[in-house]
């Protein structure tokens, strides 16, 4: 293993997408949504530290999770967790984890990963990471993980790259389309030339800063005074004095619609999102209707294409109905048909007119 290399794994999501079994005070990131008896954090954690060094890798979460990283992942330092006293998307993630790790070694190279996927193939996905790793500890450059489309998806960015490979396995980027209508999405899948941004990153840590500096300085410069606190008893209030002043923003648009120079690895590892109950769903085993279950005690008659999660101590008869995700938590039943589903986050709003934070 490269004691160079790091990965930062971005847990402080909401998971609103994933409601009623996702909320607040527990998002999906820390939930066994796959029902594969672990967590994502835990997932994500153990597909890293087989070619990471254990004490390389550091998870940023909101200051409301750090004792459930702690109680879910035991193996990782406490120093090593990362703890935001505010949500400001993921830009300010990134820039906090650089500027924290280039203080205590400014070779480190970055593998920026969020904490909701699922990777099929392990071996190749660290083979095709450790390509980017490489690349990178030798090019001032950003290297992103592209996935090639099946459908017409509008809830991924699109990545477009050129024909030819500047190393083998990864091309130069040309353009960035963050979530396309269907018309374009279409397009884009029809040409061949997209692929969808998988929202992991690889670069240096100095390149990152350098990029912040440049692209965004008024964020930069508030950590930049404070660097020093950081690594020390000191860092969690410089914090706290530092993210008052960041900017709401992602690092995918920050990095895609800003930087030059952008390279993109084609993955072939096997790469789902788990961010809607659709894409759980693709994850899951089927009945020959076609529907997929969640839940030990649950009758089926007539029924097809449908994604259900129940408790399980609790009886779920479906009859006669296609298409729909049925999502049935202590508090809370969801049913919607599937093709509604990017609407979630309304209903998910009409729950808080309605009712405040009690649903969620």
């Amino acid at each position: 293993m490269n004691s160079n290399h790091y990965v930062l794994i971005l847990a402080g999501g909401a998971g609103t997408r994933l409601w009623p079994k996702s909320k607040c005070g527990l998002p999906k990131q820390f939930l066994d949504i796959l029902n594969v008896g672990k967590t994502l954090i835990q997932i994500t954690y153990e597909r890293y530290i087989s070619f990471i060094p254990k004490e390389n890798i550091y998870i940023i979460t909101h200051k409301d999770f750090e004792q459930i990283v702690q109680e879910q992942v035991p193996g990782l330092a406490p120093e090593n967790i990362l703890i935001e006293p505010s949500g400001k998307n993921t830009a300010s993630s990134v820039l906090y984890g650089a500027m924290k790790l280039y203080g205590r070694n400014p070779s480190a190279n970055l593998i920026i990963s969020p904490a909701d996927q699922l990777i099929l193939e392990q071996k190749t996905f660290e083979e095709e990471i450790t390509r980017g790793l490489d690349f990178t500890d030798q090019i001032k450059a950003l290297v992103t993980v592209g996935v090639k489309p099946t459908y017409p998806n509008t809830n991924y960015g699109y990545i477009q790259h050129a024909h030819v490979d500047a190393v083998p396995g990864i091309y130069k980027v040309k353009t960035f389309t963050e979530k396309p209508n269907l018309e374009i999405a279409q397009a884009f899948l029809d040409s061949g030339d997209f692929l969808w941004n998988s929202g992991i990153f690889i670069w240096r840590a100095k390149n990152i800063l350098d990029n912040f500096e440049k692209h965004l300085p008024e964020v930069y410069e508030v950590f930049d005074a404070e660097k020093d606190k950081l690594n020390t008893p000191e860092e969690r209030n410089a914090i706290n004095r530092i993210y008052p002043f960041c900017i709401v923003m992602s690092i995918d648009n920050f990095i895609l619609e800003k930087l030059q120079n952008v390279y993109v690895i084609p993955s072939t590892f096997g790469w789902t999102d788990i961010g809607t109950w659709s894409s759980v769903y693709e994850t899951l085993e089927k009945d020959y209707l076609g529907n997929a279950v969640v839940g030990d005690k649950t009758i089926i008659i007539d029924a097809t294409q449908c994604m259900i999660s129940t408790d399980n101590n609790k009886l779920v008869v479906l009859q006669g109905v296609d298409d729909l995700i049925i999502i049935d938590t202590k508090d809370s039943l969801l049913i919607c048909k599937k093709n509604k589903e990017n609407e979630l986050k309304d209903y998910v709003a009409e729950v808080k007119r309605n009712y405040d934070d009690e649903f969620l």
